[in-house]
């Protein structure tokens, strides 16, 4: 049996797993031990190169840390004040609900970084109210899914963080040329909202009230105080993408300690889900639910079972990099991407690359295998590496929501207990709106590019 042969059963076989559900960092393992013995690769090499990964990146020690932000945020009452800030300024407009949705989870991907914890929160805190509101529960799932997709691209960006650690870009400059491509998700997949909203009647509209904007504002307070604090770190130099996660941890756990005896006095046992912003005070909205000491180590152990299942998945796909390298395959997918011309031949190419990739493989994998190959690429026929550092990046935040992975359409499904399938039909209005705004940054380099400083 020739070695292209064993190559082939290999692959097909744990295609197999993959398709039967064994998580993506087994299918990948298995793969990765298989060539390894086919090589005659030492397994040792694989131990050393997932020791190797951590130990020498300072930079994905962010990763944790903005996964624990996200839940810390979402335990001690801030990402619920954000939701009601966006459903007060959108509330009014048909679709407003699921417009607000979309809105939070660009707000909250401003602080978490994470796509799958956007999903999660913003599809457990306003599931249920839009599907009480009178939207459809599988168009309501499939929002929060597709919301999730800014996760990692509106700074600061947990995959940001992967990409610049793997290409050697500094990673303010790629949180600054991911806000305004994010910012036009947001919109696009919030016209989308819109146009299925108005088309079905789905939404019930509350009255445009100043009063309400100014209080939900006042809600949010700490929410708007996050953001601009890792922006203003990071922007300014103050601290490093990695210092400015952890600065942004000590501040939601000193908040969340100082706000739960202050909320008790103040809200009198009275909690954040009364039907209407109008029965709370100014004073009540001044100070959220927090979270006490013995809290605290659950927030922590969710934080870490999250980062239990990204870090080994970034470390394996490491290895798998390099067993391809081995077998030549870096070659041969830059030989076919350059043969196919010019700038807009490759830039193209290399989309549809990382848009197939996505529908099959994780984000993270995604980056760590192909990203090294065709940022190169790119360069060469002129492409800027933070331009197209975005364009990829945004093209595998569309594998969210695409079959068969999906992933962001899992995390939905578990969360509102909507059936993945069903979520399917849903997704398509997303995803044409996030094809469009992906299609647009590719033509228009200024998009990613504008907020640099000297460009």
């Amino acid at each position: 049996m020739t070695d292209g042969t064993i190559v082939t059963l290999i692959s097909i076989g744990v295609t197999i797993l993959f398709m039967l559900g064994v998580p993506v960092f087994l299918v990948i393992g298995y793969w990765v031990i298989g060539m390894s013995f086919l090589l005659a690769l030492p397994l040792l090499n694989i131990g050393a190169a997932l020791a190797d990964v951590f130990t020498d990146g300072f930079a994905l020690l962010a990763m944790p840390l903005f996964i624990l932000t996200g839940d810390l945020i979402n335990r001690s009452g801030i990402a619920r004040r954000l939701s009601d800030f966006a459903y007060a300024c959108l509330g009014w407009i048909r679709g407003g609900l699921a417009m607000a949705a979309l809105g939070a989870c660009g707000l909250f991907a401003a602080i978490s970084g994470s796509n799958s914890a956007t999903t999660a929160t913003i599809g457990s805190m306003l599931h249920p109210e839009m599907v009480k509101g009178g939207y459809d529960e599988r168009f309501s799932a499939a929002t929060a899914a597709a919301g999730g997709t800014v996760g990692i691209i509106i700074p600061p960006s947990i995959i940001f963080i992967v990409y610049g650690f793997l290409l050697n870009l500094p990673i303010s400059d790629l949180f600054v040329a991911g806000i305004i491509p994010g910012t036009l998700m947001v919109i696009a997949m919030m016209t989308a909202a819109f146009i299925l909203s108005w088309k079905n009647k789905w939404g019930i509209l509350i009255g445009l009230s100043f009063g309400r904007i100014v209080k939900t504002a006042i809600g949010a307070w700490l929410g708007f105080f996050a953001i601009g604090l890792v922006l203003w770190g990071i922007y300014t130099g103050k601290f490093s993408p990695t210092e400015a996660a952890g600065v942004t941890v000590g501040f939601c756990i000193i908040v969340g300690f100082i706000s739960l005896p202050l909320y008790r006095m103040i809200n009198h046992g009275r909690g954040d889900d009364r039907p209407d912003i109008a029965d709370r005070t100014y004073s009540e909205m001044l100070v959220v639910r927090g979270f006490g000491p013995l809290e605290l180590p659950s927030i922590t152990m969710r934080s870490a079972q999250i980062t239990g299942i990204l870090a080994p998945l970034i470390a394996v796909s490491v290895v798998m990099q390099q067993i391809l390298s081995v077998m030549g395959a870096q070659e041969v997918i830059s030989a076919f991407v350059i043969g196919m011309g010019g700038y807009y031949a490759v830039l193209f190419t290399a989309m549809a690359i990382v848009f197939v990739s996505g529908m099959v493989l994780e984000s993270l994998p995604v980056t760590i295998i192909l990203a090294p190959i065709l940022a190169p690429i790119a360069a060469q026929v002129g492409i800027d590496p933070i331009q197209f550092a975005v364009i990829f990046l945004v093209g595998a935040s569309i594998g969210f929501i695409t079959p068969p992975y999906g992933l962001n359409l899992y995390v939905a499904s578990g969360v509102t207990g909507v059936p993945y399938f069903q979520l399917l039909p849903y997704t398509v209005p997303y995803l044409v709106a996030l094809i469009s705004v992906w299609i647009l940054i590719s033509l228009v380099p200024e998009l990613s590019t504008l907020l640099l400083p000297g460009r």
